[in-house]
This record gives structure tokens, C-alpha cells and sequence, in this order.
């Protein structure tokens, strides 16, 4: 691979979305043209491939890709050797924590794992559920599910291991958890002789700064006011600051200027109580990225 570009890895489907998201937060222009597995970056140092997130470990472990972007639960899942950098969590849509869940009907006998022994398993995770169960010191057929693995039991399996991040399907298939096998979140990952360059390595941790810059900042807003000096104390009570916020002199002595970082959540109930504290002036402006 040419040692002055880097070879990125980027999620095809659920991650696909939130991902172009993510980098145009962090200051990246990504284009998926159409029928191409190849999107577009504005930056020529930099050359992008559209792989499914299942696949992703296993091409950066055999130095395809530089790096990528995949779930812990297909690292796991493929045993990759990959060099994990980054976890990406963020409130967004197929970002959040998602948890892999042994499951049966509920009207189903099984009550624990092990009651599990000898019956038939459907799932997409073959590899992770097998490392799960051998650890359980149960022995079961675990059995490669296609898709719509949440209808199978009782009738095509005795039980599935199947993802989930809020449980609604599991919920509306009269399914009955028995217990989780692996939680995950997006990871971004490396393959180790790419760090071995110096500058692929810098060229990712310049990338990693600004992305992990732009998950900082979701949820997060600033704001900056203008106070009477000697209602200071109160309004910096009254402020869930991400750090200390900033107090800046104005012309008019008897006044400060303040500016911070609040969650976006906790504004509608603040802005009331900083009025009714002297505070004037108060502008709330949206971040894209927070550099601690």
C-alpha cells in the first residue's frame, strides 16, 4: 500500500449512516456514489472502501485495510488480531451499547444456560456464542441463522442468541431473555504494522482526535451570557459545566461575561433560572467538536 495514504475501512449498512455523520462532524465530506464501494473523502491522503461491518476485522487483521470501523461483537466474533484504538459510542442511532441476547419463548422450560444442554441454538454469531457456551460448560448445536432469527423458537431452534439495542423485537416475538453474551459498541481499529509507519500512525491519530473531538461534543451545547459581578457566584452554581467556565471582564465593571459547556438537555429547565438571576444576553449556540 502506498505509505503516504491510508486505506479506511467504512461500515456498510446499519453503521453506514451514522458513520458519514460522524466524519462530517469531524470535519470530513464523505459521498457514497452509487453502486460504488468506494466513497469519496475530501482528502487525498486518505482512500475509503465500503465493507460490511462483519467483514471489516478480518480485512484490517490481514492488512487490506489500515484501519476501519467495526463492532466489538464481529472483533470478537472473527478473533481478529487487530489493534483496537477507539471506542466510538456515541447517542446516536445504531452507535448507542447493543447487547447480544441468549433468548427463548417465553413459554418455553428453559430457565438457566445450562438448561440449554444438547438443544439447538440460531444465531449470526456462531463464533461468540460458542466461546460463550463453552465457558458456561454447556454443549449445544449452535447452528448459522440467515436472518429473522427471532422467529425461529420454539418451531426451527430451541433458542437464538440475537442482537438488540432497545429489546424491542425481543419483546414483540414473546421472547424471554436468559442472559446477555457480549455487549458492543462501534470500535475504531488498526492493523498493527500500519502503526508501525510513522506517519500512517499519525495520519490515524490526527483522524482519531477529531473524530473522538466530534463524540465529545454530541449532546452538547455552548452557552455565554452576560451577569451583574455580583451574581457570580450563584449562576456559576447554577451551571453543570463540562469544565470551569469562562469568566471574561466587560467594559462596565459591575458586569461579566460568561461562557460555557451544558448538556443540551439541561437547558430548557436552566435558561428560566439564569434570567431570574441577572443574567441577560444569553446565546446558545451548537459544537461540533470538543478537543479536552
Amino acid at each position: 500500500m502506498n505509505n503516504k495514504r491510508i486505506r479506511l475501512g467504512l461500515p456498510k449498512g446499519s453503521l453506514q449512516d451514522t458513520t458519514a455523520r460522524l466524519f462530517h462532524l469531524a470535519g470530513y465530506n464523505i459521498e457514497f456514489p452509487s453502486r460504488s464501494y468506494y466513497p469519496l473523502i475530501d482528502d487525498d491522503e486518505i482512500e475509503c472502501v465500503l465493507i460490511r461491518a462483519q467483514e471489516m476485522a478480518r480485512y484490517v487483521a490481514q492488512g487490506v485495510l489500515d484501519c476501519g470501523i467495526t463492532g466489538l461483537d464481529w472483533i470478537r466474533e472473527t478473533n481478529a488480531d487487530v489493534r483496537e484504538l477507539a471506542d466510538l459510542k456515541a447517542p446516536w442511532p445504531n452507535y448507542r451499547t447493543v447487547r447480544w441476547l441468549l433468548a427463548v419463548k417465553d413459554s418455553s422450560p428453559f430457565k438457566k444456560v445450562g438448561d440449554l444442554e444438547g438443544k439447538r441454538i440460531a444465531t449470526e454469531a456462531v463464533g461468540l456464542t460458542c466461546a460463550f457456551l463453552r465457558e458456561k460448560g454447556v454443549s449445544a448445536e449452535v447452528e448459522f441463522s440467515y436472518g429473522a432469527t427471532e422467529v425461529k423458537p420454539p418451531l426451527l431452534a430451541d433458542a437464538i442468541v440475537d442482537v438488540s439495542e432497545t429489546g424491542s423485537s425481543i419483546r414483540a416475538n414473546n421472547l424471554r431473555v436468559l442472559e446477555t453474551v457480549i455487549e458492543s459498541t462501534p470500535r475504531f481499529i488498526a492493523h498493527g504494522p500500519s502503526l508501525d509507519n510513522t506517519w500512517k500512525e499519525d495520519k490515524i491519530e490526527r483522524m482519531l482526535l477529531l473524530l473522538r473531538g466530534a463524540i465529545a461534543a454530541s449532546g452538547q451545547v455552548g452557552l455565554m451570557m452576560n451577569a451583574p459581578r455580583k451574581n457570580l457566584e450563584v449562576l456559576i452554581a447554577l451551571l453543570p459545566a463540562l469544565g470551569t467556565p469562562t469568566i471574561s471582564n466587560l467594559t462596565n465593571q459591575d458586569w461579566i461575561a460568561i461562557n460555557t459547556v451544558i448538556p443540551e438537555s439541561a437547558v430548557r429547565d436552566l435558561l428560566p433560572k439564569l434570567v431570574e438571576n441577572g443574567a441577560t444576553g444569553i446565546v446558545e449556540y451548537p459544537l461540533s467538536k470538543i478537543i479536552a
